[in-house]
């Protein structure tokens, strides 16, 4: 039988999807982030998914998002798009000290993995954390940095930004930090999967597509890294995509 557990991890209210009789057991565990407007609940089925296999899988809501909403207005909440994704990487850090204190975590068995933004999580943590074993970027762009100057014309083309250049430039400055595509020897050979669909019209499928191309050039073992085309797909993650994932983690975590 699997649980679903509401849980406060230091602040970030959470979701922990576990099988019941294994709930207080030490085991591997997955982070699943959620991309924008989304929340905790909505990826319940990939922790479903996960769960049967014997995983541990925490699903936190973002700031802005969920349980902490606390009613920002979407314009402002798609302007604070980056400050979330760093805030998800350095909660991330938080969730796994919590888990080790409590020796939840078996030898140190922790993967990652998001959808859309929670691609992008994903993507920056891995940049940062040399300790995630295992990840997945289901449609997220792992080049923060060409990703964001992207976004930044779309808007100014749009509307006027409530932001000046200065600020910008600032922005563009804080996200190289984060930016995996700007250091791929971070992977390290860890084991990386990545989904894409083909007519995706938020992120662009380019961008994960060809920081494959790029990484998996630095891998000895060219299974351990992985770009999955869908065609016919836009940006929404399938039920094929979904299998891939527990599949990836089952064979390397």
């Amino acid at each position: 039988m699997i649980a679903v557990i509401n849980e406060d991890i230091n602040g970030i209210p959470s979701l922990v999807v576990v099988e019941s009789d294994k709930e207080k057991q030490p085991l591997p565990v997955i982070v699943y982030f959620h991309g924008i407007t989304s929340a905790k609940e909505h990826n319940l089925d990939t922790a479903f998914l996960l769960a049967q296999k014997g995983f541990r899988v925490i699903l936190p809501d973002a700031m802005h998002h969920g349980e902490r909403e606390n009613g920002i207005s979407p314009v402002k909440r798609t302007f604070a798009f980056w400050d979330m994704v760093i805030q998800n990487v350095k909660e991330l850090e938080t969730m796994k000290d919590y888990l080790e204190n409590k020796g939840l975590i078996d030898k140190g068995r922790l993967g990652v993995a998001g959808t859309s933004m929670g691609g992008i999580t994903t993507a920056a943590a891995l940049r940062k954390y040399q300790w995630i074993k295992v990840a997945a970027i289901m449609m997220g762009s792992p080049k923060l940095t060409k990703f964001t100057e992207e976004l930044v014309e779309n808007y100014r083309n749009a509307t006027q930004l409530p932001v000046t250049d200065e600020e910008i430039q600032q922005l563009y400055e804080r996200v190289k930090e984060y930016d995996l595509s700007r250091e791929i020897e971070q992977l390290n050979q860890r084991p990386l999967l990545l989904w894409h669909g083909e007519e995706d019209n938020v992120v662009p499928f380019n961008h994960s597509l060809s920081f494959y191309e790029e990484a998996r050039e630095l891998y000895n073992d060219s299974d351990r890294i992985r770009h999955i085309r869908e065609a016919n797909r836009d940006h929404k993650v399938s039920r094929p995509a979904k299998l891939e994932l527990v599949e990836w983690f089952r064979r390397y975590l």
